[in-house]
């Protein structure tokens, strides 16, 4: 619709309806600037000229754009300070257009709170997700950490897909630490105010700010330097942050003192892997979400004899239907766990030796072979090795005199020592609790 042009055939309409005085003092001086709605929306040069106009020729003018266009059904006068605001509250709109348009975060739909299984190993960090999503900036900054594959980025994006389905007017940036630490260097490469101006506005200028895998921070000096900065500008504007890691902040190496003060500053929740129940539950809420049919005691054995973390759960779930699709059965029961998973439990076991243990130990925590084998009792080697310890006999069950054999001809005693140690510190130490976790958890994998 060209608004000029049926203004211009309205004006020709109503010269022949009113004096010239009249036209020319209050009819003429209007100026059309949008059609909203069915709305067409004029101004004018006082509030005085509006009243006049309203008053002297109001219904002329709306019947004469009636008799125009079918498109418009009424009209509004806008004195200058009106248009002002008018314009001010257009730009406005153009905006969070644009920024909602932009958005790239895409939440995946399949994570939301509703299929969130809440046992006694996440209960606490559920409620604060649930809290932050529902009251952004009340519980500031939220701060979760835990081992591989327990479902922090589950919570993530079931905050994410709740602030947009009942916020959506607020601008969610959720980002990786990697990409944050990429996007700081690229802004320093290029140089010059216009690049930092642009990565600033990127960071500041959010409602919600989710960084995931932050420990990786801990590798950049002056990264953390400007996190710091975007950290307190968020946090004195009263912008919501939410912080991911693999270990809780104290236990981040290199971390700068001021960050570790900041992440410590709200809620700091882990989540931990979960009991025989909740796994118990989440194979069944896979099971229905996948539409999966699979006895009970299929169920039952994967959450036995599988505890590492919730993906390999649902990837042996789904691995075990997979089979009994094949063999054109309707239910997946016993026999397809043992048949579909042979593989999988004979390479486990298979590759699951003292070896293979010592060596994910020593490339988890960067020491040589002989150095954990060997007689050093410095702190950074005592550690490992009373962890090797520990994981050897956990899972292998070997008598503790061959694994004192292993390690140099160790007394039984040392082995039972640093089993003893370690399952103390597990129980009281989230560091320990998570580097025996994830080292399980490389042994069992290939």
């Amino acid at each position: 619709m060209n608004i000029n042009s049926i203004w211009n055939a309205t004006l020709n309409s109503l010269k022949t309806q009113v004096s010239s005085l009249s036209y020319d003092l209050w009819i003429n001086t209007l100026e059309p600037i949008d059609v909203i709605d069915g709305v067409l929306y004029l101004s004018t040069t006082s509030a005085n000229a509006k009243n006049r106009v309203l008053s002297l020729h109001g219904e002329q003018i709306k019947q004469s754009v009636k008799a125009l266009t079918d498109e418009i059904k009424d009209f509004v006068v806008l004195d200058p300070y009106e248009k002002d605001e008018y314009f001010e509250k257009l730009k406005f709109e153009q905006e969070r257009s644009l920024a909602q348009s932009q958005k790239v975060n895409n939440f995946n739909k399949k994570y939301t709170f509703d299929n969130f299984v809440v046992g006694n190993s996440n209960k606490y960090v559920f409620a604060a997700a649930v809290g932050v999503a529902e009251h952004p900036g009340k519980i500031n900054p939220l701060f979760i950490y835990g081992g591989t594959g327990l479902g922090k980025t589950h919570l993530l994006h079931a905050i994410g897909n709740y602030l947009e389905e009942h916020n959506p007017e607020l601008n969610v940036l959720y980002v990786t630490c990697e990409k944050f630490v990429n996007d700081y260097i690229e802004s320093m490469k290029n140089g010059g105010n216009h690049y930092n101006s642009k990565f600033r506005e990127k960071y500041r200028n959010v409602d919600v700010l989710m960084v995931d895998d932050i420990q990786i921070i801990s590798k950049h000096t002056g990264t953390q330097e400007e996190f710091f900065h975007t950290f307190n500008d968020l946090y004195q504007n009263n912008k919501q942050i939410i912080i991911v890691s693999d270990r809780p902040p104290k236990e981040i190496p290199t971390l700068q003192e001021r960050l570790v003060s900041r992440f410590s500053m709200g809620f700091i929740q882990d989540i931990q892997t979960p009991d025989f129940e909740t796994r118990v539950a989440i194979l069944q809420k896979k099971a229905e979400n996948e539409k999966y049919i699979v006895n009970k005691d299929v169920i039952n054995y994967i959450a036995e004899n599988f505890d590492t973390n919730i993906r390999e759960l649902e990837g042996i779930l789904g691995k075990v239907h997979f089979y009994a699709c094949l063999h054109m059965k309707e239910v997946a029961d016993l026999e397809d766990v043992m048949e579909s998973l042979k593989d999988h439990v004979t390479s486990t076991k298979q590759n699951l030796t003292t070896d293979r243990i010592i060596d994910c130990v020593c490339r988890y925590f960067n020491v040589s072979r002989t150095e954990i084998l060997g007689k050093k009792k410095n702190k950074e080697i005592v550690e490992p090795r009373q962890i090797c310890m520990y994981i050897i006999v956990e899972m292998l069950a070997l008598p503790l005199t061959s694994v004192g054999q292993i390690f140099g001809g160790k007394d039984h005693t040392t082995v039972i020592h640093a089993r003893e140690k370690v399952a103390d510190l597990i129980k009281n130490n989230n560091r320990i609790k998570i580097a025996v976790e994830d080292i399980k958890s490389m042994a069992s994998r290939q």
